[in-house]
């Protein structure tokens, strides 16, 4: 329909109604009478201009009645309201007296005929689509604003194929009540029962202020139903735009970490990034892609995007350009390892900050190639905190691992020298060095999650090293922003930790991935596969003689610097050098390993 149609139509039925209403309280009122009097004559004229005057006034005309609520019923109140008032005033101006009984009656026939036309139009519209459309039956958990905001936009959207049947909540108070004509049923307890008794088909979480680790309990109930559940978007992506309420998504494994995630101190940040020059390293990485992500947020200047991966640095240029027009981002396909290009680059460059985020990281892998772990992780940070120092960076951070700690593998032992090459170059450079360290980051390549979601998709088995094996597990914008956090309080030298919470079992991980898969344990296998070399049963954030009790940001601690013997550490860089180029390829492994050994003992030393 038109809105020309539309409109027409609108008025054509409000002026049936408006003279309607004024002649049926005249009829219902002085039914005696002959004729009709003057004054009623005349009212009724000045209330039908009255009208469509306060309806455009009011937007009547414009309001969408197949989603007709509360706010439409009050525009209609003051259309009348004033409508009558007008009349009122007219007869007393020029009658020099008020039908006040016709008035009332014309008033309430007025709202009551023009609300009936135009909330028909939505209960036609509901009627019709719950007719038209085989829906889901739905249960809500949450009888709040969460809750009710859910249940009227499924209700109301032609797409959705979920229908509201039950709200849950543990509130006494709502307990038997209805909302929107749906029955609060009980609590959560009780959600079995109530899915049996319901035939509940979906689930949806509507409870926006729930913390992860009651997310967590809340989730475990409803997946011993074996129905389908999904969650409501979060309050801040609703009101920032990004997402409508309607959106229901599923469970994802960060929503279960069972702590809430860190908040930046954007006002500190955006002094250290907006308006500067910004490189990060490992730029097309999981971390170093979401660095850039966050970065980009603080407007600063320049933004590099180096890496060794020409596909990785394309793609996130490309989202960055097409996310953040007004800043300009400059690709820079680069090696760590070649100090040359590395020191061509930041000269040519000149970064106020840098974010070194290249590294090898998967610790089989390392284990069985040493020799490009040392290049990468340790020479390759030495180049490029070096070229740091020469092109007066003023804030360098480098990106570590809880690995680091006591390493008792390559990459561990690599990463931990890489630590002490940072703590030592803050001690004779004017740029501010410092090393972020965490635990394992959720989805990011390489990282047990996207293994399991493949081995599940397989339909199984899904391999854990052993029962036992803790991690402490991050997300990635997680770690991003105490990357950037980081970079903003550093005083130079101090390796940060951020507080993480409990470690997790992996086992425990497997069995929330395989539930939210909408699989069971049963359906698919958990199988132990043995510790591979290199890995530890548990993590550690800091070592003894590194800690330090308090905060000193919520969330954050700082490590205590021991001190680098780097004489010890540059030799040991030379003769493994010297080595790999005066050997064959197929000694390298075995020169590597050795060195390691070395490399590892001396970060193990106090």
């Amino acid at each position: 329909m038109g809105y020309r149609t539309r409109l027409s139509m609108l008025i054509l039925v409000d002026s049936f109604i408006v003279m309607a209403s004024i002649f049926v309280s005249y009829w219902l009122l002085m039914p005696t009478m002959d004729g009709l009097p003057m004054a009623i004559v005349v009212s009724s004229i000045a209330l039908f201009i009255c009208h469509h005057l306060f309806a455009h006034i009011f937007k009547l005309y414009k309001k969408v009645w197949q989603y007709a609520s509360i706010q439409e019923l009050i525009a209609i109140f003051k259309a009348v309201s004033f409508s009558v008032l007008s009349i009122a005033f007219l007869q007393l101006m020029v009658f020099g007296t008020m039908f006040t009984r016709t008035l009332l009656v014309t008033a309430m026939l007025h709202i009551l005929l023009i609300g009936a036309s135009r909330f028909s139009w939505r209960l036609y519209r509901d009627t019709k689509l719950n007719l038209d459309k085989e829906k889901k039956r739905t249960l809500i958990i949450g009888a709040g604003n969460g809750g009710s905001l859910v249940a009227r936009q499924l209700m109301n959207s032609e797409m959705s194929e979920l229908q509201p049947v039950a709200f849950i909540d543990d509130d006494p108070q709502k307990q038997r009540l209805e909302l929107m004509n749906i029955p609060v049923m009980g609590t959560l307890d009780e959600i079995e029962d109530i899915v049996i008794e319901k035939d509940v088909e979906h689930i949806v979480i509507a409870i926006p202020s729930l913390c992860n680790s009651d997310l967590n309990k809340i989730f475990t109930k409803c997946s011993e139903t074996g129905v389908k559940t999904q969650i409501m978007p979060s309050v801040e992506d609703i009101m920032s735009g990004k997402v409508e309420v309607s959106q229901i998504r599923d469970v994802q494994v960060e929503d279960l970490l069972g702590r809430e995630p860190v908040e930046l101190d954007t006002g500190r940040i955006g002094e250290k990034l907006t308006g500067k020059t910004v490189l990060v390293t490992g730029a097309g990485g999981s971390i170093g892609s979401e660095v850039c992500r966050q970065v980009a947020r603080f407007k600063p200047e320049k933004l590099i995007l180096l890496g060794h991966g020409e596909n990785s640095i394309y793609d996130i240029e490309m989202e960055l350009k097409n996310t953040y027009p007004d800043t300009v981002f400059d690709p820079v396909i680069a090696d760590v390892q070649d100090a040359e290009r590395m020191h061509d680059v930041f000269e040519t460059s000149k970064p106020d900050v840098v974010y070194h985020a290249a590294a090898h990281k998967h610790v089989p892998l390392m284990e069985r190639n040493p020799h490009e772990a040392v290049k990468n992780n340790i020479i390759g940070t030495r180049n490029v905190s070096m070229a740091a120092h020469e092109a007066g960076v003023t804030n360098f951070v480098m990106v570590s691992t809880d690995k680091a700690v006591n390493p008792t593998s390559v990459m561990g032992g690599t990463k931990r020298i890489a630590e002490m090459i940072v703590q030592h170059m803050d001690t004779i450079s004017d740029t501010t060095f410092v090393a972020v360290r965490f635990g394992n980051v959720l989805g990011s390549r390489g990282s047990v999650i996207p293994l399991f979601k493949k081995q599940i998709e397989a339909g199984g088995p899904v391999t854990v090293t052993d029962p036992e094996m803790t991690r402490y597990f991050m997300t990635i914008p997680e770690a991003s922003r105490l990357v950037l956090q980081a970079g903003s309080i550093a005083e130079g030298g101090e390796t940060f930790v951020l507080d993480m919470g409990e470690p997790v079992r992996i086992v425990d991980l497997a069995k929330n991935l395989i539930r939210l898969s909408g699989f069971s344990t049963d359906e698919i296998e958990i199988r132990y596969s043995g510790i591979r070399p290199g890995e530890k049963l548990f993590e550690e954030l800091l070592s003894k003689d590194e800690v330090h009790s308090e905060q000193i940001y919520p969330k954050i601690y700082r490590g205590k610097t021991p001190p680098v013997n780097i004489r010890v550490i540059e030799e040991l860089i030379r003769t493994f050098e010297r080595e790999t180029n005066e050997n064959l390829s197929g000694q390298i492994n075995d020169i590597a390993h050795f060195r390691i050994r070395e490399l590892r003992r001396l970060s193990a030393a106090k």
